[in-house]
């Protein structure tokens, strides 16, 4: 039990890029489906989380492992989210001095920075979806062709700062009327 309590939390700390609350839907996934918590204790995890005092992802950890093996289960849980990171820096202090001097891994971390603001905001939409509108909206009737189309949009606007929002809504409504013609 214990075992599976570290490689769950050491795989979500290893994983999670962008803080604690980009770890949530890992939790989710990994500690849920285990039948750990509830999607109920989950929230309210976040909760006392937030308020308690310490990293977030350290918080969620510690209580998670409570539920799972008392006080060794904490403390197993907790060093399983923490040690990626400490492993990560310390290869990264002492071998990579200059490491961020890289064009390669700029480019990189550039890269991940839109996709932790997508778990964060999934993590939101879930979140309001499941306490605010009670599971009134279905995730599972996305339209991805629509949500294609505006990611390429705000890209576009990102990349070419002084480009036309009146040529972006044209380009928008073509791509629209060619895509779901054969989508």
């Amino acid at each position: 039990m214990y075992l599976e309590l570290f490689f769950v939390f050491f795989t979500i700390g290893l994983f999670t890029l962008g803080g604690g609350y980009a770890m949530i839907p890992m939790i989710e996934e990994q500690v849920i489906a285990r039948g750990w918590i509830t999607q109920e204790e989950l929230i309210n995890f976040i909760g006392i989380s937030e308020s308690t005092p310490g990293p977030f992802a350290v918080n969620m950890a510690t209580f998670i492992g409570q539920t799972q093996g008392g006080v060794l289960g904490s403390a197993v849980a907790t060093l399983g989210v923490v040690l990626p990171s400490f492993i990560i820096i310390y290869v990264i202090a002492r071998f990579l001095h200059d490491f961020l001097k890289y064009k390669k891994v700029r480019w990189a971390l550039d890269g991940v920075k839109p996709v932790i603001v997508g778990l964060l905001f999934a993590v939101v939409l879930k979140l309001v979806n499941n306490n605010i509108l009670g599971g009134a909206y279905d995730f599972n009737n996305i339209d991805y062709i629509g949500l294609a189309i505006m990611v390429l949009m705000f890209s576009l606007k990102a990349i070419y700062k002084k480009i036309s929002p009146v040529f972006l809504i044209i380009i928008s409504a073509l791509l629209g009327l060619v895509l779901y013609q054969f989508f």
